[in-house]
């Protein structure tokens, strides 16, 4: 797996993969922002890593699942390097079968075991479950 990151600003860079698929990425402030920081990104590839498992272990199981939401909190550090202290996903499925226990145990498995992102990181992720009905 390869990346090559170019800056096109010095607060703005362009990251591209073997396909040729461009993540943008800016480090300005609220206001000016345009794209994901870094840290942003790595709490969105967080999320969307255990939720790719996670929806293969629903269907797997032949439940049906017709929406998901993942909200992902992270704290940092004050001091540097400001590294993330603490991260929480909140998983919303919204499913007319599955069960609360279920989906917990799924999301377990997902988010712990199988997310490489989760694996990666030097803190482990808190995660809830939350199922709407239709």
């Amino acid at each position: 797996m390869k990346i090559i990151t170019t800056m096109l600003a010095p607060k703005e860079y362009e990251s591209k993969n073997e396909s040729g698929n461009i993540l943008n990425i800016d480090m300005y402030d609220a206001k000016e922002k345009d794209y994901f920081s870094p840290m942003e990104s790595l709490l969105g590839a967080l999320a969307s890593c255990a939720s790719v498992d996670l929806v293969e272990m629903i269907k797997k199981r032949r439940k049906e699942l017709t929406d998901l939401k993942i909200e992902t909190v992270g704290k940092r550090k004050e001091d540097h390097p400001r590294a993330f202290t603490e991260i929480e996903l909140v998983f919303t499925l919204t499913s007319p079968d599955l069960e609360q226990q279920e989906a917990e145990k799924l999301v377990d498995l997902a988010a712990d075991k199988y997310c490489s992102v989760a694996g990666t990181l030097n803190i482990k992720a808190s995660h809830k479950v939350i199922i709407e009905r239709d």
